[in-house]
C-alpha cells in the first residue's frame, strides 16, 4: 500500500504524485438506460488536468510584472491549476473550473521582507503563513521541498499564477487551459455565466473565506452564437463588480476598474494590479464582507439569483465585522441563503434588490418570523413557511435548479453543527411551498456533498462526494485515519476515495423527474 503522507517528511514521490493528484478530469459518460450510466473508456475527449499541465495566462493580468517568473520571464505561461473546486458552463460549450484555497501550498512568507509589496498582498490572501507543528518556513503539504516554485522567497510571484477561474474546452483534448484573469483573483469557488439581452456575457463568483465578497464580470463584447470559437476571448475584456448590499433590501454593483474613484496609484498602478488585488480593491469601493460567498446560480424559471452564504462564526465576535441585514447573524455557524433581483430582471444592471430566503439551521431552537440585523446564532427562516415542517440543514454550499425552478442545496459542515453527514436538500422558490425544505439524500461519513448537476430532462442527479472518511466531529469520523478510516465509501474498501454519484429514479408508473 502506498504509505501515508508524512506532512513532517515528505518524499519526492509523494509530492509529484500529490501534484498529478490536482486539477481535474474530463471524462465522456453514456446514458445507457434509466438506471444506468457508462463510462467511454475510449473517448478521444477524457484527459487528465494537473498540477503541472502547461496553461496560458489571459486576459488584463497577463504579462504583468507580478506574474513573471524566473522559469517563465513573459508572465503568460503557468504550469497546472491548484484547488479547483466549483465551477460553471459558458453558453459556447466550455467549462469553468474554480481555483479556491490555493494559498496552501506556497511557504515562507516570513522569508520575505517586511518592506517588499507582495507581503502584504500574500498576508491578504493567507499565502505562506505558518502552520501549527511545523517549522515557520514549511507549508502545509511540503511541496516547496522540491519544487523551487513553491517557496516564496525563490519566487515570490507564483502564488499570483492561481486564485483565477480556468477555462477549458471539454470537446478539444488540444485545448490549453486559460486563466480569465479580468474576473479577478479570489478563493474562487463556483463561477455561473449567461447571456443577457443585450447579448454580453455575465458571470457571477463568489470569493469563499469569511468576510470576503460577491462579484460579477460584464463582457465588452457580445456572444455570438453563430460561431463558437469566437466566444473565446469574451472573458478576457470587460468589466468587474463587488456587490454592496444596503440594510434597506437595496444594493448596488461597485466597478473595479483602475483610475475609478479609490482605485488609483500608489496602491493600484494598473487594471492589472486590480485584479491581482481583487480583495484590496474590493476594500477600496466599499463592497460588503459576506459570510463566505459560495456558490451564486440563477433561476431561469423566475430569473432571480440565489446566493449560498456558508458560514461565518467570527461574525460579530472581537473586532470583527458585526451583523448587518444581509448577514444578520452574530456566530453564522449554520449559514444563509440570499434571494436577489436585478433591475428589470438585466444581469448587466448596476442595481438590485434582495431579501434573506433562507436562514439554515434547526427550525426547532430558534425560528424568526421577519429576518433582521443582529439575530443570535441559532435563529432561523424558511422563507416563510411553516418550521415545524421543514428539514434542518446546515452550511450550504452548492446549489443548483430544476427545470420547475426549485432550488437544490448541496452542504459542507453539517458534522461539526449537526453531528449528521451533509447532504442535498430540495425547496421551491415560490407559491404555496415557498421556503418547504425537505432531505433529498444523505452522502457518505466525512464526506462533503460538493457538488450537484441535473441530467438531460431532470432523470438524473449527479452528485459528487468530496474526502470520505475525513477526520472530524461527525458521525463515526473523530478517530478517522488513513490506515483504519472509519469510511469505505464508495465500495467498502480503503482508502475510501471521491466519487460521482447518479440519482434516477426507479422504474415504474409515474414520471422518471428527480424529485416529481
Amino acid at each position: 500500500m502506498f504509505p501515508a503522507y508524512d506532512i513532517n517528511n515528505p518524499t519526492p514521490a509523494q509530492v509529484d504524485v500529490a501534484l498529478a493528484a490536482h486539477g481535474a478530469s474530463i471524462v465522456e459518460i453514456n446514458d445507457s438506460g434509466r438506471d444506468r450510466w457508462d463510462v467511454n473508456e475510449r473517448s478521444p475527449y477524457n484527459r487528465r488536468i494537473t498540477g503541472e499541465t502547461d496553461m496560458v495566462i489571459t486576459g488584463p493580468a497577463a504579462g504583468s510584472e507580478w506574474m513573471k517568473t524566473s522559469y517563465d520571464p513573459t508572465g503568460r505561461r503557468v504550469r497546472g491549476m491548484l484547488n479547483n473546486c466549483g465551477g460553471g458552463i459558458t453558453p459556447w460549450g466550455t467549462v469553468l473550473t474554480c481555483e479556491e484555497n490555493f494559498n496552501q501550498y506556497f511557504a515562507n512568507r516570513a522569508g520575505l521582507s517586511l518592506s517588499d509589496p507582495r507581503t502584504m498582498i500574500h498576508s491578504r490572501y493567507s499565502v505562506g503563513s505558518s502552520v501549527g507543528g511545523l517549522p515557520a518556513n514549511r507549508s502545509e503539504r511540503g511541496w516547496e521541498l522540491f519544487h523551487d516554485r513553491f517557496d516564496l522567497v525563490k519566487e515570490p510571484n507564483e502564488p499570483f499564477r492561481f486564485g483565477w477561474v480556468v477555462e477549458v474546452d471539454p470537446y478539444d483534448p488540444h485545448f490549453v487551459p486559460r486563466k480569465r484573469t479580468a474576473l479577478g483573483r479570489v478563493k474562487h469557488e463556483a463561477a455561473t455565466s449567461l447571456i443577457a439581452d443585450n447579448g454580453r456575457v455575465v458571470v457571477y463568483t463568489g470569493d469563499d473565506e469569511r468576510f470576503e465578497y460577491m462579484y460579477k464580470f460584464v463582457s465588452k463584447e457580445k456572444y455570438n452564437p453563430h460561431k463558437r470559437r469566437d466566444n473565446f476571448g469574451l472573458l478576457d475584456e470587460g468589466t468587474l463588480y463587488v456587490a454592496k448590499f444596503n440594510d434597506d433590501g437595496t444594493g448596488r454593483w461597485l466597478p473595479l476598474v483602475f483610475g475609478h474613484g479609490s482605485l488609483m496609484p500608489p496602491n493600484f498602478n494598473s487594471q492589472a494590479d486590480v485584479l491581482i488585488k481583487t480583495r484590496f480593491a474590493a476594500d477600496a469601493v466599499g463592497g460588503t464582507k459576506m459570510d463566505r460567498p459560495e456558490d451564486i446560480e440563477t433561476n431561469s424559471v423566475n430569473g432571480k439569483l440565489y446566493c449560498a452564504m456558508t458560514n461565518n462564526t467570527n461574525r460579530g465576535t472581537g473586532s470583527n465585522p458585526t451583523a448587518n441585514a444581509a448577514n444578520p447573524r452574530t456566530g453564522n455557524r449554520h449559514g444563509h441563503i440570499i434571494e436577489l433581483e436585478e433591475n428589470h430582471s438585466d444581469p448587466t444592471a448596476l442595481n438590485f434588490t434582495w431579501e434573506i430566503f433562507i436562514l439554515c439551521g434547526d427550525p426547532a431552537i430558534q425560528p424568526v418570523s421577519i429576518p433582521a440585523p443582529t439575530l443570535g446564532a441559532e435563529a432561523t427562516f424558511f422563507g416563510g413557511f411553516d418550521p415545524g415542517k421543514v428539514s434542518a440543514l446546515s452550511s450550504p454550499d452548492n446549489i443548483t435548479f430544476d427545470r420547475r425552478g426549485n432550488l437544490w442545496i448541496a452542504t459542507d459542515g453539517q458534522p461539526t453543527t449537526f453531528g449528521m453527514n451533509d447532504g442535498i436538500f430540495a425547496v421551491p422558490v415560490q407559491g404555496k411551498e415557498r421556503g418547504f425544505v425537505r432531505q433529498f439524500f444523505s452522502g457518505a461519513p466525512g464526506g462533503e456533498v460538493a457538488s450537484l448537476h441535473f441530467g438531460h430532462e431532470d432523470h438524473s442527479l449527479f452528485v459528487s462526494i468530496q474526502h470520505p472518511g475525513e477526520p472530524g466531529t461527525g458521525p463515526n469520523s473523530a478517530n478517522s485515519s488513513f490506515e483504519t478510516p472509519t469510511s469505505g465509501w464508495p465500495d467498502g474498501n480503503t482508502p475510501p476515495r471521491p466519487s460521482v454519484v447518479v440519482v434516477t429514479k426507479k422504474k415504474g408508473k409515474g414520471s422518471p423527474v428527480i424529485g416529481s
